[in-house]
């Protein structure tokens, strides 16, 4: 029988109803192509079969003739396609698997395709959260959590803030209205951490869904 791994979500994105009070404000997802340039270094790598078409063609064109060339960087290109292609369908699956969530009282990240993790993230947490801005209109918001507890990096990825390896920073990567989701996150955390105060005791749990 085909099986949903998200059937157990009451509300999609999280893996449980919030409690009495909590109210969803806003829910989104990576970008796919955003995702694929900024994560999964697509340009880069169309880049690097460019280069090494034109390289190699060159060469063979001095040796063996133009057409000899052509089609020896033709080879090449379609190479880099492949792997373009490759690297865009991995970064929508990645992307179709992600929901970031943010209520009054956390941060929610439903992420990975293989194994599904959703992470519950609140504010009283939060250290920090900086905003990274993309070209395309698409930001990255990284969250800087309290205490000496370390996420693997490598289990995140690539819902990380880039080379921060040491202490792995949640991140909510490729998002349209980057500013706009922004503020948000920074009023709603200020209203709650004044109203209950910082946790001084920081044991975050990742909660796996089934």
């Amino acid at each position: 029988m085909p099986h949903d791994d998200f059937h157990v979500e009451p509300i999609r994105g999280l893996p449980e109803r919030p409690p009495e009070g909590e109210h969803i404000l806003w829910q989104g997802a990576p970008k796919p192509w955003s995702l694929a340039r900024h994560a999964l270094n697509v340009d880069w790598v169309a880049g690097y079969f460019v280069l090494l078409a034109l390289w190699r063609g060159s060469a063979i064109s001095g040796q063996e003739g133009a057409l000899a060339g052509l089609v020896t960087a033709s080879w090449y290109l379609f190479a880099g396609a492949i792997a373009v292609g490759i690297l865009a369908l991995m970064a929508w699956v990645l992307a179709r698997a992600t929901v970031y969530t943010i209520t009054t009282e956390r941060v929610a990240m439903r992420i990975g395709a293989a194994l599904t993790v959703t992470l519950n993230l609140p504010y009283r947490w939060i250290d920090s959260a900086d905003l990274a801005l993309n070209r395309d209109g698409t930001g990255t918001i990284a969250l800087d959590l309290r205490g000496e507890t370390r996420f693997s990096y490598l289990v995140l990825w690539p819902h990380v803030r880039p080379w921060r390896i040491s202490k792995t920073q949640p991140a909510l990567r490729c998002i349209p209205e980057p500013r706009e989701v922004a503020d948000l996150l920074a009023r709603t955390a200020s209203a709650r951490i004044t109203e209950i105060g910082p946790d001084p005791d920081f044991v975050p749990q990742p909660i796996a869904a089934e």
